[in-house]
Parts: C-alpha cells; structure tokens; sequence
C-alpha cells in the first residue's frame, strides 16, 4: 500500500495539534506528514505574548509547547521560514518559497491537505501606519519587534490603538513597564465585546489605574520623526504623543490562499467547514484555527472567534479524522475572559447586538454582588449582567466585571449554555460555597434569579 501524503499550512496550534495527532494514529510509512511554517517558532502560545511583554513570563522559550526539533523527532517534517504561496488544488500540490534560502521556490504534492493559515491583525490603511515604532502583536515574532523597540526607545509615551481584548492586555504590560499609557478606541466604550454599559464599568475601572482611555474617536494617522519613527497618533479630535504605538485593532481569518483556491468563506472571511472540520465541499482538505468560522450554538450562526482553546480542539478533531479516525468539533457558546491589572473581564454567549440580530427576543438582568462573603476580608464588587430569552427562558449570554475571582464564573455560564439550560434552571445548580469564595449566593445565581423573574414578568 502506497503511503499517504498529508501537507499542513501552519505550524502553529491547529496545525502542529492536527499532525501530531495524525502521527499518533498512523506510522511514517502508512502517513507521510509534512508542515510548512512561515515564521521562526512553532507551537507557541500566542495569548502569552502581553504578559512576556509585561515582564510577567519569560520568553520566548517560555511560550512554545514543542520545538521544531521536537516534532521532527516524532517524524513530522516540519519546515520552518517557509511560506506557502499556492494551492494547487486540482493537481494536489502546493507551492512553497524558502524565506531564508533567496526566496527559491518548489513544489509539494499531498492527498490530504489542513489548513492552519491563522489569522491577522487588522492594520488600517492610514498615513503613518507602516513607520517604525508601530507594532501588531500576533505572532512571536511580532512580541520580539516590540520589546526590541521598548528596549530602544529613551521616551515612556505610549499609545495602545483599540480597546480589546489584545488592546486592554496591551495597556497593562506597558503600564507594567512604567509608560505612560493613552488607549484610543472607536466605540462609546471599551471592549466592544461587552454591551455598552459593562464596558463602562471597564473604562471607569481603566482610568482609576492611570490608562488614560479616550473612548469614541477616530484615528486618522501617524506622525512620524525627521529619521521616520512614529512620533504621535492623530485622530479627529486631537494628537497624542507616542515613542511606541500598538495596535489592539482585532483580527481577521488568513484565508488569502484558500480564496485564490475558490474554497468556501464566511460572512467575515473564514473558511467553512463541517463537523469533521473538512471544508466544504471537499473530500481531502481540512482547516481549523482562527482562519475558520465556527458554529455558534446560542444563534444558530457562524462566527469567527481567534482563541487558541478552539484552535487545539480543531487541532485533535482534524488529527483523528486524518488519521483514520473519527472526531467532531460541534461549535462554541462564545467564552472569552481577559484582565487589565487587577481587574478581570468575561463574557459568554451573545451580547445584546448579537441577540438582537439573531432574531431573538429577551430580557436582562444585572446585578452588583461581591466575589466573596461581604463580612470576608478583600470581599470585592462584581457586576453580572445575564440575557435569557422572553418566553422560554433559556440562557442567552453572561457577562461578568469585577477583581479576583469574578473571570472564573463565566465558566458556570459556558456550561449552563451549552446545555441550553433556562435561568430558572440555574438558580438550583449545586455551587460550591465557602466565605473565602463566595457569598451564600454566588453572584451568577443572583443573577439567574433576576433574570427568571424578568422572564416571568414579560410573560409572552
């Protein structure tokens, strides 16, 4: 029997995941694995990256889960600095160009195919934006650029463009490096990924701790120096001095190779796939990571959500399948939870926009209790706002605000929603209780129980 030839494009956590489970099923001579990686680490964990920058981890070595050696040594081929320019999806081949090897170019056949092409940052066409001294942070590569211009740099200015998640991380390391920190943000409020009003709490929260956050403006630009470096960021309302700008704008699905190749994308550009994690369409190809969209189980809709829990997950289930076995990845309820300082931000399930724009109908509930019992030393406010559908009653979303211990609580909403359970339903969960963690009601229950009777006061 003719041995298979699988081809990975990535070699990040979908990618690597997927091969190295492929390997675990099937031997070298059954499956030849070959993976190609543009940049110079493989396996890292990108979400590090603030915290490296912060000075709160080592790195990078501290935020690579295996080596390029380390998988060569399990018989993956693994080829770093190369980039894959083409599929060939009718021949089933892809070309590739060595980035480090005077660019020169070959061709490499497969018969199964994934791809782990990722994502990346969004980058506005302004004047300025390309200027030394200005910096995305993605990959490893990128978090090494940006601590060799803060090693470099005399000035203390810095000017974080985006309050997301990345944009609010961000924020922290550089305030952890003793800069002073301006986050411009285009919305009325930070974290866009929270509705308005508890975005409020986190803005509120972000200039107690000394990040002056300028919410609802527009950046138009980036000034440079006589030798070219970013020297301020302008927006329609003012200028602000930087000697370092990031940018915190989110992210968008690579998937430049798969459109060239005619393979199916999404609303927000993402590839499409089933449950297997095959993309449409196609008997041999298989993506996963954040180049895909995933199935929102709240809405019913696909969405993209970069997050490298989902991305190891594509990862096995991509791994078993083309390995011979048999896996499904069934979708995601939406959790994510970050922190700037001390204070820690979560959501799950849908905001009120998102709800609004699947059809549904609901009502809210928003309650401020404490992490712990209130009489408990270090007993600190925590805001829970809870969604749930008119009617029926069923969980639609969570999102928590507050300091230690409050992140953590979505969890107890992820779980709620996956098993598509009511607030009413909620309200009796079996929590554990003790004055160090909680009060006798647990903040989320309290929560659940406003919203049940929300539900049973809009009646139909």
């Amino acid at each position: 029997m003719a041995t298979e030839r699988l081809v990975v494009v990535g070699g990040d956590a979908a990618g690597m995941a997927a091969a190295s489970q492929a390997r675990r099923l099937r031997k070298p001579d059954e499956l030849a694995i070959t993976a190609f990686e543009r940049g110079h680490f493989t396996s890292y964990s990108a979400c590090g990256i603030p915290y490296w920058v912060g000075g709160d981890v080592d790195g990078p070595d501290a935020l690579i889960a295996r080596t390029a050696e380390e998988h060569r040594a399990r018989d993956i081929d693994l080829r770093m600095r190369t980039e894959v320019t083409e599929l060939d999806l009718d021949r089933g081949r892809v070309r590739t160009r060595e980035l480090d090897n005077g660019g020169r170019e070959s061709w490499t056949g497969f018969d199964k195919l994934v791809l782990a092409t990722g994502a990346r940052p969004r980058r506005p066409g302004l004047p300025g934006i390309d200027a030394p001294g200005v910096h995305g942070v993605q990959t490893l590569d990128d978090g090494q650029a940006l601590l060799d211009t803060l090693d470099a740099s005399s000035g203390r200015r810095a000017v974080v463009v985006g309050a997301g998640y990345i944009g609010v991380e961000m924020a922290e390391a550089l305030i952890r490096r003793g800069y002073e920190v301006t986050v411009l943000e285009q919305s009325a409020q930070p974290m866009s990924t929270l509705d308005p009003d508890m975005g409020a709490l986190v803005h509120e929260a972000m200039c107690g701790m000394g990040i002056e956050t300028v919410c609802g403006t527009t950046v138009t630009g980036v000034l440079t120096d006589t030798a070219g470096r970013a020297r301020a960021v302008t927006t329609e309302d003012g200028e602000y001095p930087a000697d370092v700008v990031v940018l915190g704008l989110g992210v968008r699905p690579e998937t430049t190779l798969a459109a060239a190749a005619g393979l199916p994308l999404g609303e927000s550009g993402g590839l499409l796939t089933d449950l297997a994690m095959r993309v449409r369409g196609q008997d041999h190809i298989w993506a996963g990571g954040d180049c895909v969209e995933v199935l929102d189980l709240v809405s019913g809709r696909t969405r993209h959500i970069a997050l490298g829990t989902h991305a190891n997950k594509h990862g096995q289930v991509i791994g078993a399948n083309v390995g011979g076995g048999y896996a499904t990845f069934p979708g995601v309820v939406g959790t994510a939870v970050s922190k700037v300082c001390d204070l820690e931000i979560a959501r799950t399930g849908l905001l009120e926009r998102e709800a609004l724009a699947a059809g549904l109908r609901f009502v809210t509930a928003t309650v401020e209790a404490t992490n712990r019992a209130g009489y408990y030393p270090g007993a600190r406010p925590m805001h829970v706002k809870m969604l749930a559908e008119r009617r029926t009653g069923r969980l639609l979303g969570v999102q928590i605000v507050g300091r230690e211990g409050a992140g953590k609580r979505v969890d107890i909403a992820a779980v709620a929603l996956t098993a598509g359970m009511t607030v009413e339903r909620m309200t009796a969960l079996d929590l554990g209780y003790a004055p160090p963690f909680s009060p006798v009601w647990d903040p989320v229950l309290v929560a659940a129980r406003k919203a049940a009777g929300a539900v049973r006061a809009a009646g139909a």
